[in-house]
């Protein structure tokens, strides 16, 4: 038995193949003639363009443009002049030949990649990786394994599977993914979670623990794999498999039912997208709206920031998809953490505490005011409802809403069309936000509470350190206090509290949070239909009761405990 990160929910259950690309072995030979090396790479480049510019078309098919945007992303890796330009140095100065070179300065950048704080831009070295492979095998007449024709289902492991093989692989015969490598952001996982694959990642050694044609049993919600089980374990993941398949046709019973309690107490379950694209998932979940936006996919994978017209046409194309239902857009969240090629950050020692989100958009007021008049034109489309993200004062605030104004001001001047009836809300992720949010509640329309960062920062928690992550906690009674507060000064000012964070989806949370009042849970679209069912089974009057002893509470454990043992009576 084996455990790994927990990527995609489902049981996979089934015959192994075992992904390997057959070796390159990369000589540093000493040549006579560099114009035949650099003809070799320049000829290896040109092939794989040609391939991926097919993998890229066969994407775009199948996914739809934001994961064809990936391969987009990887012709311009193969395009880079400064690779090119170093390898033909290396070429003509050491006289080294065309493999030798380019495999040494592509080494280097790898290198930078994963030597960065940043846990995105780390797994950026796994696209140059994939570019870089393609280049070496057609360089080197080495075979390209091929995906796209496979004669049985199978679960495939690999140390990792890269954009080119996912894009390719026969979907109908892929039953799941097992990595060596990898987290809940690698692409593997993040492509398990669209096809709605089960997925284990990070399992270390999982490419050695097992050969082609052996039987793995695992389970994506628990990151528990079991290498060729017995009988009597294969029959328990049959039976888990079937428990689950039965289950999902229950949940779509109560598609088109409200999502309201025993006692009539109504809520809104929304979704949470990356792109325009994400919203066929939350139609298929029946999401009552989308209850968070987030914008900086638009901005990466890119060389230049996109214009006021590729912004706006995105952000028409999502509320119109919704056709009336409420779709709340949070402003550019992007910085320090989530770096982008061509905006120069300067290194910072805290990137999540640094130059990022509402302040890099209060400062690059051009960067801002770009989106901004994206989101007023496209306003006339549909219920938007436009948010600020990682406002800690008040005057962050007032300034952001000004910038809005003067938006408004110059789309007037040139007679542009704007809905005058959208609302302006703020994410509550930040503990100064939470504790002033009977102020910033008078210069709002709502407010959405952001669990993953606030849980962070409250508890002085890295959520990325697993040496610590016992103390990443929800049930951590200063985060629920605080989460009580912003719901309770919210609605004294008459507005609408949300929760677009992870713990919105959180079985084990909801009822107390049902117990507070919130008004609206965003989530991802596989978790839409659980949470209405849960939520149609409780009474909020008893929850609010719960809701009141946890509040009363000092230990994270006995929360967890007392509120597992209430829920568990109710439902009894």
């Amino acid at each position: 038995m084996k455990l790994g990160s927990a990527a995609s929910p489902g049981i996979g259950l089934g015959k192994v193949l075992v992904i390997k690309n057959e070796e390159l072995k990369i000589e540093n030979l000493s040549i006579d003639d560099a114009s035949v090396e650099i003809n070799k790479l320049e000829e290896a480049i040109e092939i794989s363009k040609q391939q991926l510019e097919l993998i890229r078309d066969k994407a775009f098919t199948e996914f739809g443009i934001d994961k064809a945007e990936i391969f987009e992303a990887h012709l311009m890796l193969l395009k880079d002049p400064e690779v090119k330009k170093r390898t033909v140095s290396k070429i003509t100065s050491d006289l080294s030949n065309a493999a030798s070179a380019y495999h040494q300065v592509i080494e280097e950048f790898i290198l930078i990649f994963e030597s960065m704080d940043n846990e995105y831009m780390r797994e950026r070295a796994a696209d140059i990786k994939d570019v870089s492979d393609r280049v070496l095998r057609n360089m080197l007449n080495v075979s390209i394994v091929d995906l796209s024709i496979l004669s049985e289902e199978v679960i495939l492991v690999a140390d990792d599977l890269t954009p080119s093989q996912t894009a390719t692989m026969d979907k109908s015969k892929v039953i799941g993914f097992l990595t060596d490598i990898g987290g809940r952001t690698s692409h593997s996982a993040i492509m398990a979670r669209s096809l709605e694959i089960p997925a284990v990642v990070g399992l270390k050694d999982i490419t050695k623990s097992v050969v082609s044609g052996d039987i793995v049993a695992f389970d994506g919600d628990t990151g528990v794999v079991t290498i060729n089980p017995s009988n009597e374990t294969i029959l328990n993941y049959e039976k888990q498999k079937e428990e689950q398949i039965q289950k999902k046709k229950a949940l779509e019973s109560i598609i088109g039912q409200a999502s309201v309690t025993r006692d009539g107490v109504k809520v809104e379950i929304a979704g949470n997208i990356g792109t325009p694209n994400d919203i066929a998932g939350l139609l298929k979940n029946d999401a009552e709206g989308v209850g968070l936006y987030r914008t900086e996919f638009i901005y990466m994978d890119r060389e230049t920031l996109p214009t006021e017209e590729e912004q706006y046409e995105s952000y028409k194309k999502v509320l119109e998809a919704m056709n009336s239902k409420p779709v709340v857009i949070r402003t550019l969240d992007i910085g320090g953490d989530k770096e982008v090629s061509y905006l120069k950050f300067e290194h910072e020692m805290n990137p999540f505490l640094g130059y990022r989100a509402i302040r890099l958009c209060l400062d690059r007021t051009d960067i801002f005011k770009t989106q901004l008049r994206a989101l007023l034109r496209a306003s006339v489309y549909g219920n938007l409802k436009i948010m600020f993200p990682m406002i800690s004062s008040l005057e962050e605030l007032l300034d952001a809403k000004e910038m809005l104004e003067v938006c408004k001001e110059e789309l007037t001047k040139e007679g542009i069309e704007y809905s005058n009836t959208f609302e302006v809300g703020m994410m509550i992720e930040v503990p100064s936000a939470a504790i002033i949010s009977d102020i910033l509640a008078k210069h709002v329309d709502f407010f959405s509470i952001g669990t993953n960062d606030l849980i962070q920062y409250t508890c002085a928690v890295d959520r990325m350190n697993q040496q610590i992550s016992n103390l990443y906690n929800p049930f951590n009674p200063g985060v629920l206090r605080l989460i009580k507060m912003v719901i309770d000064n919210g609605h004294k000012e008459g507005l609408w509290v949300g929760m677009c964070g992870e713990t919105a989806g959180d079985p084990r949370i909801i009822p107390i949070l049902i117990g507070f009042g919130l008004d609206e849970f965003s989530m991802s679209p596989i978790s839409i239909l659980k949470a209405r069912k849960l939520i149609r089974s409780l009474d909020a009057s008893e929850m609010k009761l719960i809701a009141d002893k946890v509040i009363q509470m000092g230990r994270a454990d006995d929360i967890e405990a007392y509120v597992t043992e209430s829920f568990s009576s109710i439902e009894n």
